[in-house]
C-alpha cells in the first residue's frame, strides 16, 4: 500500500488522529513545559535539603487546607514578611498556592530578596492532593 494516495483520500481521518493524539498528550506537556518542581520532586528536597515550604496563599485559603508544615505569608505580604519566616537564604524554599499562578509571582519576589534556590511546586496544592500527599487544616 502505497502511503501518499493513502494521505491524499483520508486526509481527514489523519487530521482527526493527529488532532486527538495532541489532545491526549497535552496534559502531560503542559504540566511539563510549565516549571515548577513535581510534588515527588517537593517531598525529596523537603526530606533531603530541609526545604522550608511557603504558602503564599491568602489566610482563609491556608486555614482551609495546606501542606503539613507550610508556613503562611500571603503574596502581598511577602516582600516584608519572607526574611522574618525564612531566614537562612541558603535553605530552598517550596513555594505553593492554589494551583501554582501565585507561587510563580512569588518566586520572582524570592529570588529579588536574595533567595536563589526558590522553586514553585507545579500544580500548586492541587496537584499535591492530586497525587494524594497530606494536607493539614489550620
Amino acid at each position: 500500500m502505497d502511503v501518499l494516495p493513502f494521505l491524499t483520500h483520508n486526509w481527514a481521518l489523519v487530521l482527526i488522529a493527529l488532532v486527538s493524539g495532541t489532545l491526549l498528550l497535552w496534559p502531560g506537556i503542559a504540566a511539563g513545559s510549565g516549571g515548577g518542581l513535581t510534588p515527588d520532586g517537593a517531598v525529596q528536597l523537603m526530606n533531603r535539603e530541609k526545604a522550608i515550604v511557603i504558602d503564599v496563599s491568602e489566610n482563609d485559603e491556608f486555614a482551609a487546607g495546606h501542606i503539613r508544615g507550610a508556613r503562611n505569608v500571603p503574596v502581598n505580604e511577602l516582600q516584608a514578611r519572607l526574611p522574618e519566616v525564612a531566614k537562612n537564604k541558603t535553605v530552598p524554599l517550596i513555594l505553593v498556592c492554589a494551583s501554582g499562578a501565585r507561587a510563580k509571582r512569588a518566586q520572582g519576589v524570592a529570588k529579588s530578596l536574595g533567595y536563589d534556590k526558590a522553586v514553585v511546586l507545579g500544580g500548586g496544592l492541587k496537584a499535591w492532593r492530586d497525587a494524594n500527599l497530606p494536607v493539614e487544616k489550620a
